[in-house]
Order: structure tokens, then C-alpha cells, then sequence
């Protein structure tokens, strides 16, 4: 049986809107936000959780290590 992501947290705190993690995911599983947050950036956003393959590129890539992706038990 294939794994699942349960969640994937955006810290909004480290996170500087580069959407790296948006342009390695190979599934379209996150999009930029069409909100702006406090700082004035569009942060990524997921849309499709459902998706997620668990291949942790969006982690591995992030240069802020703002995300991070979690597997359903």
C-alpha cells in the first residue's frame, strides 16, 4: 500500500515566498496563495493534498526550510 501525506505545514514565519517548493513538485500538489501575508509575500499554499507522493522535494529544496511534510501513520 502507498503511502500518504497527512498534512504538509508552511511555517509562515521562515517562509520568503521563493515557491521553489511550488516549481520541484512533480505532483501540482501546492500553488501560490492569493492572499498576501503580513510581510507582503504570496506563500505557497497546498491544493491537493491528496496528490502528494511523499517524495519530500518541496522539503528537501526549500532554502528557508519553512516546509515540511508529514505521513499519515
Amino acid at each position: 500500500m502507498a503511502r500518504k501525506a497527512s498534512t504538509i505545514i508552511i511555517d509562515a514565519k521562515l517562509c520568503k515566498g521563493c515557491h521553489i517548493c511550488i516549481h520541484v513538485c512533480p505532483q501540482n500538489v501546492l500553488k501560490v496563495s492569493e492572499h498576501v501575508d503580513n510581510r507582503g509575500f504570496f506563500l505557497p499554499e497546498v491544493v491537493d493534498l491528496d496528490a502528494c507522493k511523499l517524495c519530500r522535494l518541496c522539503e528537501l529544496e526549500c532554502p528557508d526550510f519553512a516546509i515540511s511534510v508529514h505521513a499519515e501513520e
